[in-house]
């Protein structure tokens, strides 16, 4: 197995140097907004366990971001999960009150998010103009103090202020988010 490449700075806001315009475009909404947040760059960070390093650099919790679509691909949902917590669509579906779930297809994220997989974030709703995904939140991820996600690109994290992602975020991306409550494992 290869090694994942991290480097161990927890650098103040966005890099000197150009990144992809994407990417540029997420520290130009936070600085818009007057977050301050913090970044940690790494290798592509496909998976939660690969961001185990990244979170001990932040000193954040990543949270995990689920792309995911009804059964006629007519609604799509981007699910904020807690890193560690396992995902089981029952619980959601009954929730939102839609018969199935499962997980959206490429090309539609990319389409409606302006991401590939790997790279899915609530900073790609700055993408969605009309508002096609619907922010789904789970309470738990609220816990923490501070919010980490990739900034659209999986090869940098950020860490931001959970309520200024709540109070500002989201606001300015003009979505709103439902919020659920999904059991922990043991309780599913």
């Amino acid at each position: 197995m290869d090694e994942f490449y991290l480097d161990n700075t927890k650098y103040e806001g966005r890099p000197d140097a150009p990144r992809s315009p994407i990417e540029d475009a997420c520290y130009d909404l936070l600085d818009s907004l007057e977050i301050s947040y913090f970044r940690a760059d790494h290798d592509p960070a496909m998976t939660i366990p690969m961001c185990h390093g990244v979170e001990a650099v932040l000193q954040t919790e990543i949270c995990k971001n689920l792309f995911l679509c009804n059964r006629r691909k007519t609604v799509f949902y981007l699910l904020l999960i807690r890193g560690d917590k396992v995902f089981k669509t029952k619980f959601l579906s009954a929730q939102l009150g839609c018969s199935r779930l499962s997980f959206g297809e490429e090309a539609d994220m990319e389409r409606l998010l302006g991401v590939q997989p790997g790279s899915a974030t609530v900073l790609g709703l700055i993408n969605d103009k009309e508002n096609d995904v619907q922010l789904v939140i789970d309470r738990s991820v609220l816990q923490n103090e501070r919010f980490g996600c990739h900034p659209c690109k999986n090869t940098s994290t950020v860490s931001i202020l959970t309520a200024d992602v709540l109070d500002k975020v989201i606001p300015a991306m003009r979505h709103t988010p439902i919020f659920v409550d999904l059991p922990e494992e043991e309780n599913a």
